[in-house]
């Protein structure tokens, strides 16, 4: 192999980072995520090496075979995901696996923005695929509505129209109208309620309309249903509390903005991420599916 040919090659392989943080904002899963890449990098290395010489942007060409990939497998998880024990949340990622240098973990320390965190991924869920992936594509990485096209298989301008039904669904979520600071001191005085298993402080903290959903994914106990409204949220919550009195809850920092870690012996179980608005909050999110859990116990990296 020549060194020209051996740096393309290795330029390619550089794009996994990339390529599975695209990934898994269109597919809300790490697993899924890196089934996508490998496919992707699978039909690189199909192709001859003619072939893969005349593609002059491999990044260009790694970016449309993966949306075109993640779109079909977007279309197929909504089957699987009706079959689902409990509700289906996407998974909620660790700010470490976003951080610092390495790359032991499968997210390839993308950089952390607001477009992995779990309540975005929550309403890129009840989007069509198409528009998932015009979305995800243009107003997260930029890429020309041209070449979504070839990765969709429709016009720029039936992409551009994709993007902006997303995009006004995205700004129609009430939880974007909240800034960190105002969400982490609601979501301080929730925990303390908690804590101090004060029922009416509890619901009090809580809008009215407040949703939890746990997902166990049928591998351990959680709500098989979400729980609707501020009493019953409430006092699912303390009841939780009292039946798992083993468990250590401790303050998380998510890419939700604070959250909560459950702890039991030495290992995370439980990843808590919480919706705010109107000083109230509105949602609550957790996440116990130890399949999707896995970058939340992983060792440090070496320094």
């Amino acid at each position: 192999m020549g060194e020209q040919q051996a740096g393309v090659e290795g330029a390619v392989l550089g794009e996994r980072r990339y390529l599975v943080s695209l990934a898994f904002r269109m597919l809300g899963t790490v697993a899924e995520a890196e089934d996508a890449v490998q496919e992707t990098y699978t039909r690189w290395y199909r192709m001859d090496q003619a072939e893969r010489d005349a593609i002059e942007v491999p990044r260009a060409w790694l970016t449309r075979v993966a949306g075109r990939i993640c779109l079909d497998m977007a279309t197929s998880a909504r089957a699987r995901r009706e079959r689902y024990v409990g509700p289906w949340l996407p998974e909620p990622v660790p700010t470490a696996a976003f951080t610092g240098s390495g790359a032991a973990d499968p997210l390839e320390r993308v950089t952390l923005d607001d477009s992995v965190s779990t309540a975005l991924l929550v309403v890129l869920e009840a989007m069509t695929p198409a528009e998932r992936v015009a979305f995800v594509l243009h107003d997260v990485f930029a890429v020309p509505y041209a070449e979504i096209g070839q990765a969709v298989g429709r016009s720029a301008g039936a992409c551009r129209q994709l993007a902006a039904s997303a995009r006004a669904r995205v700004r129609r979520s009430p939880g974007r109208q909240v800034t960190r600071g105002d969400h982490d001191a609601v979501v301080a005085a929730f925990a303390a309620a908690c804590r101090a298993g004060d029922l009416a402080a509890l619901t009090a903290a809580l809008d009215p309309q407040a949703v939890l959903r746990s997902d166990g994914g049928g591998k351990v106990t959680a709500a098989r249903n979400p729980v609707h409204g501020a009493d019953r949220v409430a006092r699912f919550l303390l009841g939780a509390a009292r039946a798992r009195p083993h468990l250590d809850v401790e303050e998380q920092d998510t890419a939700d903005g604070l959250g909560f870690a459950l702890w039991d012996q030495g290992r995370i179980v439980g990843v808590v991420t919480v919706d705010v608005a109107g000083g109230l909050v509105t949602g609550v999110r957790m996440m116990l599916n130890p399949d999707k859990l896995s970058l939340w116990n992983q060792p440090d990296p070496p320094p």
